[in-house]
């Protein structure tokens, strides 16, 4: 079969912009559905055939069109560059163009990672006639829960600073060559990011660092100047109208990528509430031990190897979505008979697993509670882990100051050069703000598959602040690798779009959304949890002042002493859903 290919072709949006779109298609008479995917980073570097996407020659032998669009403003494309909000008409627009050539067959399908992901869940909302299937890779319908901020209400600030650089430089590449830069702009470009990388996290207040001021305008006007989830990010999520979405879903995450509380969350909500039988059906779920960076694509990591049958190439993932497309834009069948919906790579055992559903359904959510007659951050690691109901009380105190925040230690990081994914924690275990409990040492092993959480009563001497957790697995050898984390922002505690201060010393009983895991803890390991108020910069630091964070120098900023009540009168805790089979 031999292959012909356009490029830069000028697709017409109903605003009369043009977009840039290469388009790749088998020559034969018959015609067929086409692939597309959108991207803000050069359809030219869109890696069709690594790891993350299928491969462009296996799409043209499966009977595909491929085709590779820039966004609006940018590379190739007209008009301005505005993050998520032209993305759900710009796709509509495209796919309703691409239905009507003479070599489709009216039908097309949407794959890709990360913001390419993104684009596919916000043109799924259009209700576009001929979009038959999305395979998101590593994305979220709710922008506000990520890739922006958290579930939690902090900023993601570690993504915001990353992705503004990322594009930043994208844009300057753009200019030089439309001929409005010239090769020093872009050089002298890039020497300030290289100099400025180790200080930007620094930097305050975090809504005039320049790269994200000067680039990209958005950012500081919604995904930072907007810190509650108002009615902006309701507009731009495309989950607040489940049944709009229409379309059969591939999702696919990582354990360690920082969208994965969303495509778990995605895959929950639309095989629940999509708005056909067919669509609600048709939602597949494929999640590895996989974080947002090259390293973290085969599986292996400095502090933790997850084996050769890790990788996304061992998985298959670019076979596994063709199979997908095949099934729902040409009616074949691309799984046996009685395959399960749902592929899970289960660490600790490092294996891969099949279920019926997610969360799964035989799951018994066991509750860790925090006990300990001393404080949880001494020498001794006097904080234990227990099933038993404490009787005792007793009262960790620590004093966050944001002036020293806990420094991230991999987890879900998107750091473009930084560490993340299962990275041993025990440097951060000396420090006097970061309270630790832990089981004994396990004696058969305890599987934890699901959703996680911790249930704290808490106190502080200040208006506002924040508490974090994180699930960790401690080995043999002392090392206390991270299975995942979360935070709470205490004016949130109500509600992301209620914002209320604290009272100084009342207690109150709150809920840190550790996200969710699939991890056996193998008989001689321990099963930890971490406690504190800061995990920079994954996360900006709470000012503790109650005011704009975003807009605070540091030298605004306040400490606060911060207390967990644990025992019988405040039975704090970690639930964490269990598995015995």
């Amino acid at each position: 079969m031999t292959y012909g290919a356009e490029f830069d072709v000028r697709i017409p949006m109903r605003d009369g912009t043009e977009l840039s779109t290469d388009i790749w298609r088998p020559e034969t008479d018959e015609p067929m559905p086409a692939l597309l995917t959108r991207t803000p980073y050069g359809k030219e570097k869109v890696g069709l055939g690594t790891a993350l996407m299928p491969g462009l020659h296996g799409m043209l032998r499966a009977g595909y069109a491929v085709v590779v669009q820039d966004c609006r403003g940018t590379y190739g494309s007209d008009g301005v560059f505005v993050p998520h909000v032209d993305d759900a008409s710009d796709g509509a627009d495209t796919i309703a163009w691409l239905a009507e050539q003479e070599w489709c067959d009216g039908s097309v399908g949407m794959f890709g990672p990360s913001y390419l992901g993104m684009v596919q869940l916000r043109a799924a909302t259009s209700k576009a006639p001929a979009l038959k299937a999305i395979a998101p890779m590593m994305a979220s319908a709710d922008l506000y829960a990520t890739p922006w901020r958290s579930r939690g209400g902090a900023l993601s600030l570690d993504t915001v600073l990353g992705w503004a650089t990322l594009m930043a430089l994208g844009e300057a590449q753009r200019a030089l060559a439309q001929g409005r830069a010239d090769a020093e702009d872009v050089t002298a470009l890039a020497a300030r990011v290289a100099a400025d990388r180790s200080l930007r996290n620094d930097a305050t207040p975090v809504a005039d660092q320049p790269l994200i001021s000067a680039h990209l305008p958005w950012m500081v006007d919604v995904a930072i100047g907007r810190p509650d989830r108002d009615q902006t990010w309701r507009d731009l999520s495309a989950r607040e109208d489940i049944a709009s979405l229409t379309t059969p879903a591939l999702h696919i995450g990582g354990w360690y990528d920082l969208f994965i509380g969303e495509t778990l969350r995605d895959f929950t909500e639309m095989r629940a509430g999509a708005g056909t039988a067919e669509a609600r059906e048709g939602q597949r779920l494929i999640v590895g031990p996989w974080s947002h960076s090259l390293v973290g694509f085969v599986g292996y990591f400095p502090d933790r190897d997850f084996g050769m049958a890790a990788s996304m190439d061992a998985a298959a993932l670019g076979e596994r979505q063709i199979a997908f497309f095949d099934r729902c834009l040409k009616r074949k069948r691309d799984e046996p008979e009685g395959r399960l919906p749902v592929r899970l790579f289960v660490m600790g055992i490092d294996q891969w697993r099949d279920e019926p559903d997610w969360p799964l359904p035989d799951t018994d959510y066991r509750a860790y509670y925090l006990e300990g007659d001393g404080p949880a951050n001494s020498a001794a690691g006097a904080g234990r882990l227990s099933t038993t109901e404490p009787a005792g009380d007793f009262v960790d105190t620590y004093l966050y100051d944001p002036r020293r925040p806990v420094p991230s230690l991999g987890g879900t990081l998107m750091s473009l050069t930084g560490y993340d994914g299962p990275a041993d924690q025990r440097p951060l275990h000396d420090r006097d703000d970061v309270l630790v409990f832990t089981t004994e040492v396990l004696e058969e092993p305890v599987e934890v598959t699901g959703p996680v959480s911790a249930r704290l009563f808490v106190s502080s001497s200040a208006v506002d602040t924040d508490f974090t957790a994180k699930l960790v697995d401690v080995h043999p050898d002392g090392r206390a690798i991270v299975l995942c984390d979360g935070i709470l922002r205490m004016r949130y505690r109500k509600g992301l779009d209620a914002p209320r201060l604290m009272t100084p010393g009342e207690v109150y009983e709150i809920e840190v959304d550790l996200i969710a895991t699939a991890n056996v803890f193998l008989a001689g390991h321990r099963i930890m949890l971490e406690i504190s108020s800061s995990n920079f910069p994954r996360y900006d630091r709470n000012s503790n002042t109650g005011g704009v964070i975003a807009r605070e120098h540091l030298s605004d900023m306040v400490s606060a002493v911060n207390r967990i009540h644990r025992g019988a009168e405040y039975p704090s805790r970690i639930v964490l859903p269990v598995l015995q089979r």
